[in-house]
């Protein structure tokens, strides 16, 4: 194997690498940006000396194609977050949906067969029933412009898989926290778990419940994927821990007391279901072990604090 991370300097893509890494797989990170932190943040200095870097702009085809080039595997994260996206919904496309063909024309040139890249639940909207998981063929209902790119990326590469036999899987994550998660509308309970470790005060801007899932076990799927058989394009959401926004930040008082006068949260839901459904994941892949949400807040104040 010789697997890419497109945005793998993102905080799923520096888990990632550092998890292949650390089983000698070749690796190369591919980014725009040469930030480091959330690498030197999960990996120590000899982890990071085996990880290659590449500089690129996946809204260019020609260094997409010289980034891939050598490859035989592929784990596209490269996407602009949903702020991101409302701010410029220009450059949202650019990067998250004409980056995203980028990459499957430069894995059909160099004869990559297998591309597995990231989706999110913000395909979904509200369900019906606001306390029922989402299934993997539940209809698309976008309520932000990050969610209706990912939606055409999915699209997209049913065609691909069609037309051109290019095999993909997309992952589907839903509330991602941990070490390296600062960025993003989901980001805030790990913002406020390193606000808690620092002494200082935060606000999570909504409440609801979320489906918790905590960035090493997630990038450990994105592994999972990449090693199965090329077959079509797939699609699976991913669950982790289903919880309330009050019981995520009852957790992080368990393991920083201080919390509970730092930490403060809204009660509005977010437009998307609560958790996920990842029976068909598990079908396909099989059981990986996961972090409970309190081994996962704990080890995060722990590297954040």
């Amino acid at each position: 194997m010789n697997v890419v991370i497109t945005g793998g300097f993102g905080c799923i893509g520096a888990w990632a690498a550092v998890l292949l890494a650390r089983e000698g797989i070749p690796v190369t990170i591919v980014d725009l940006s040469d930030d480091d932190h959330r690498l030197r943040l999960v990996a120590d200095d000899e982890e990071r000396s085996r990880i290659r870097y590449t500089k690129a702009d996946l809204t260019s085809q020609a260094e997409v194609d010289a980034a891939l080039e050598g490859a035989t595997h592929v784990i596209h994260l490269g996407a602009l977050q949903v702020p991101f996206c409302r701010a410029n919904p220009r450059a949202g496309a650019a990067v998250n949906v004409g980056g995203t063909i980028n990459v499957f024309e430069a894995a059909l040139m160099h004869g990559i067969e297998h591309v597995v890249y990231a989706s999110s639940v913000a395909v979904y909207g509200p369900m019906a029933d606001p306390m029922a998981l989402v299934g993997d063929d539940t209809p698309f209902d976008p309520r932000t412009l990050y969610g209706g790119y990912k939606v055409a990326n999915e699209l997209a590469a049913r065609v691909y898989a069609a037309e051109q036999g290019l095999a993909t899987v997309g992952l589907r994550p839903h509330t991602l926290y941990g070490p390296g998660r600062d960025q993003g509308l989901t980001s805030q309970p790990t913002q406020a778990i390193a606000a808690a470790s620092k002494g200082r005060a935060f606000h999570i801007d909504y409440g609801g419940s979320l489906g918790f899932q905590y960035a090493p076990d997630v990038a450990r799927w994105f592994i999972a994927a990449v090693r199965a058989e090329p077959d079509g394009a797939s699609v699976y959401n991913l669950r982790g821990s289903v919880a309330s926004v009050e019981e995520f930040v009852t957790a992080l008082c368990e393991v920083v007391p201080a919390a509970r006068e730092l930490i403060t949260h809204g009660a509005d839901r977010l437009d998307f279901p609560i958790g996920c459904d990842d029976s068909s994941l598990r079908a396909r892949l099989g059981d990986l072990p996961e972090t409970s949400l309190a081994d996962g807040i704990a080890e995060t104040a722990r590297l954040l604090s």
